[in-house]
């Protein structure tokens, strides 16, 4: 994987409000797991931070994407840093933050070249005018705008339109009743289900097949934290039951992580606000340091 850089991107942008008012709290993630020692814990280099503009909750359904220009201007951002790491020679471990700031990492790949993307989520984040009367919250539609379903604003920035192919995606730790959009696009899908029940192995050779096939440059790690079971994190967007468990997470992250090709990883929607007593925290950076350090 090369030298790991932890980089903090603590957008809130695409997060819809948790209250009238309100801002979501994921921005304040990078410092809760900064704060538990998670750099030395990787042994990572300092990569510093990417901040975001100030979150507007204000929105009305036929008005386009919340918070949108802001959002554009981040992926841009975002991915000269992400693409500045790489550069180096560094893998980079990115600490969001909501799922937006897929946007950046997978516009910064795709100057590169073709890479796949693994989007490990409770969600399949694939609504889209195609499917829905309405866009609104890019957390809620990253896959669909990463795979050049959405506004050109976002998902045309420089004109590098899909930034990742339908058939370079894998999704992983979807709940079944949330892929339905996911599936009808054929994308690769492996609900969480299916991985409680079967265990990895399934998945990981299915990701080891699709990445390894000619023509593709690599592959970045999505994460969004609520794939784990609310039992276990529930300081989250949208804690829906049926997730994964934390073995099995650290497992898939082995795994993946273990594929050649395997390009960069960004964790995302992880809410101190909804942890006030830091033990979900605690939790999400042992996983983080168990997968980095066995990889």
């Amino acid at each position: 994987m090369g030298n790991l850089v932890l980089l903090d991107a603590p957008s809130n942008l695409g997060l819809r409000p948790p209250a009238e008012g309100a801002a979501p709290g994921c921005y304040k993630a990078p410092g809760a797991l900064r704060d538990l020692g998670l750099l030395a814990r990787l042994g990572a280099t300092e990569g510093g931070v990417v901040t975001a503009a100030r979150y507007f909750s204000a929105w009305t359904p036929g008005e386009g994407v919340r918070n949108a220009a802001a959002i554009a201007a981040y992926t841009h951002k975002l991915a000269e840093r992400v693409a500045g790491i790489r550069t180096a020679g560094g893998f980079p471990i990115v600490l969001g933050g909501d799922c937006s700031i897929a946007l950046g990492s997978a516009l910064a790949l795709r100057r590169e070249g073709r890479f796949g993307m693994v989007y490990l989520d409770g969600h399949d984040d694939f609504r889209h005018l195609g499917n829905s009367e309405h866009v609104a919250s890019v957390a809620g539609e990253a896959l669909a705008v990463v795979t050049g379903r959405g506004a050109p604003e976002i998902a045309d920035v420089e004109g590098l339109s899909p930034y990742v192919r339908d058939e370079d995606v894998l999704v992983l730790g979807v709940r079944e009743e949330e892929s339905a959009d996911a599936r009808a696009a054929d994308l690769h899908t492996v609900t969480s289900q299916q991985l409680m029940a079967h265990g990895v192995e399934e998945a990981l050779a299915l990701a080891r097949e699709l990445f390894g096939r000619p023509g593709l440059d690599g592959f970045w790690i999505h994460v969004d934290i609520d794939t784990l079971d609310p039992s276990y994190v529930s300081a989250v967007d949208s804690p829906d039951p049926g997730g994964l468990d934390p073995e099995t997470l650290v497992a898939l992250f082995r795994g993946l992580l273990a594929i050649p090709g395997a390009a960069g990883f960004e964790l995302t929607v992880f809410d101190p606000d909804l942890d006030p007593d830091g033990s979900q925290a605690a939790l999400v950076a042992d996983i983080l340091e168990r997968s980095f350090t066995a990889a």
